[in-house]
């Protein structure tokens, strides 16, 4: 790759619920185009849609576009865009699986063309938490006061959750996204409020907001566009600290030198104020987790679950042994 400034690259994120019943031709069809286009990055082709994030120069991922639209499956798609490394991701990835979210429900299967939250535009949510020329603000069961009573859930994973959310959110401790049953425990209070739920950039809110319908919430909603479209139009306000992303970036944030960043992760040794994740040492654990630069330094460059490691990155138990490696 010739050496280019990074203002020439450019990270696109985007989904679509659509039937796709030639996916592996669709798969065939982007290894050929990236490949050209020289994109790397993820994509995940089901029968139930696309889910991809690539990155590139910006007049090729503008080209990508332009050809992906070709195909009218694939047309009126909300695409997120921000500024990318050249490095953000070490390949091109096209894989065929049975979801472009991994849901893995036993109890039900979810179609988000049939059943899903309503979408709320970041502009209308703004408004629900600034509300103009509106002096009755409601105080909702978190004691919070908007301008009407509704309820932010959080659908990331938890370790998304240490480095940023929005102020005042649900942020129910998932560890893996086929916990959603146990989110409904935990919210079974606000089946009859005004639920919002809130992910990366929307995908896994289109399946959990009609998980929720499902279980019998009354009146739910979705994030239009994720976090990462929140926080573009609004940055440093509302949704505090960084945005957690899957790629070698980790967190991205808009305006970070800006005095109304807010640091909101903490590390997970010592507690001081930091947004840098690394992976535990150990081999068998692997664990994402929040320290410091002063807490990698004391041991020497490397960091290891500072409670001990207790699963392996596939979620078995560690054993005595495993955790000897340590």
């Amino acid at each position: 790759m010739t050496e280019k400034s990074y203002e020439q690259y450019e990270i696109i994120l985007f989904y679509k619920y659509v039937r796709i019943i030639d996916a592996e031709q669709v798969k065939i069809w982007h290894d050929d185009i990236c490949a050209r286009l020289s994109l790397t990055g993820r994509c995940i082709i089901a029968t139930e849609g696309i889910n991809a994030t690539f990155e590139g120069t910006k007049e090729n991922v503008k080209e990508y576009v332009q050809e992906l639209e070709k195909d009218e499956r694939f047309r009126n798609i909300h695409y997120k865009y921000s500024i990318g490394t050249g490095k953000a991701f070490p390949r091109l990835t096209v894989k065929v699986r049975k979801e472009i979210v991994s849901l893995n429900l036993s109890v039900c299967d979810i179609d988000p063309n049939a059943i899903t939250g309503i979408h709320l535009k970041p502009e209308e949510l703004h408004e629900w938490l600034h509300p103009k020329g509106s002096p009755d603000l409601f105080l909702n069961d978190l004691g919070i006061k908007t301008g009407r009573e509704f309820y932010i859930v959080d659908m990331r994973n938890a370790y998304e959750h240490k480095v940023g959310h929005f102020e005042n959110s649900i942020m129910p401790p998932i560890e893996n996204f086929r916990d959603l049953p146990k989110v409904v425990e935990q919210i079974a209070h606000l089946k009859n409020k005004t639920i919002l739920t809130v992910c990366t950039g929307g995908v896994r809110c289109e399946k959990a907001s009609g998980f929720l319908i499902m279980q019998g919430f009354t009146d739910v909603y979705q994030l239009d566009g994720g976090i990462v479209s929140y926080m573009e139009k609004y940055p440093n306000e509302d949704f505090q600290g960084k945005l957690y992303v899957f790629d070698k970036r980790i967190t991205m944030g808009y305006y970070t030198d800006d005095p109304k960043h807010k640091i909101v992760g903490k590390c997970d040794n010592c507690k001081e104020s930091s947004e840098n994740y690394i992976n535990c040492a150990n081999p068998v654990c692997h664990r994402h987790f929040i320290i410091c630069s002063e807490c990698i330094s004391r041991g020497g460059g490397m960091a290891f679950c500072p409670l001990g490691c207790v699963l392996s990155r596939h979620g078995r138990k560690i054993s005595g042994v495993e955790m000897d490696l340590a």
